[in-house]
């Protein structure tokens, strides 16, 4: 029988970071604690492992600390998302826009699998942003997105209407600022 975690307790709270009135959830503490970082991606491997997935497609950077371990458990490949200018040889990039401006991210082209099935995951989703121009990108690629994985949601945020359409899940959800 699966043991309760309480996962609340391993996320640092940080108040006005990164600006005033901003209360920041740190995962950095999640993997200063080995018990709850082991607790997050046990809980992947259960919720995934029945699931047909191709691949993972990671945002940089601290999604990469959840999806690769993630990744080796079910020996599945494991795709970079990156800023612009972060990856060597043929690349797509989509630019997206932000509050204040616009990012770019790239994927190695021949690491996305024809018609396969990718999971997206990073550590947090807040807007939905970042997420859904991964979709788009790796699609644009010639894979299947459906379905994404953060170990905090910020719902408050409205990211399932950025990410209408997908299967998103996530450990812990906080529903105000």
């Amino acid at each position: 029988m699966e043991t309760a975690f309480n996962l609340d307790q391993s996320i640092r709270k940080v108040k006005d970071f990164p600006k005033e009135g901003v209360l920041f959830y740190d995962i950095t503490s999640i993997l200063t604690n080995p018990d709850a970082f082991s607790y997050c991606i046990e809980k992947m491997v259960d919720i995934y492992k029945n699931k047909k997935i191709d691949a993972v497609a990671a945002a940089e950077a601290r999604g990469f600390l959840f999806a690769a371990p993630f990744c080796e458990k079910l020996g599945i490949p494991l795709i970079l998302i990156r800023k612009k200018g972060k990856l060597p040889g043929k690349v797509l990039t989509k630019t997206y826009a932000l509050e204040y401006g616009e990012d770019s991210i790239q994927i190695h082209k021949d690491d996305i699998p024809q018609g396969g099935n990718v999971l997206l995951v990073d550590d947090l989703i807040a807007t939905g942003g970042t997420l859904k121009a991964a979709k788009e990108l790796l699609e644009e690629g010639g894979a299947k997105v459906d379905k994404a994985f953060g170990i905090v949601g910020l719902p408050f945020l409205n990211y399932s209407q950025v990410l209408e359409g997908m299967d998103v899940v996530t450990l812990i959800n906080y529903d105000s600022e």
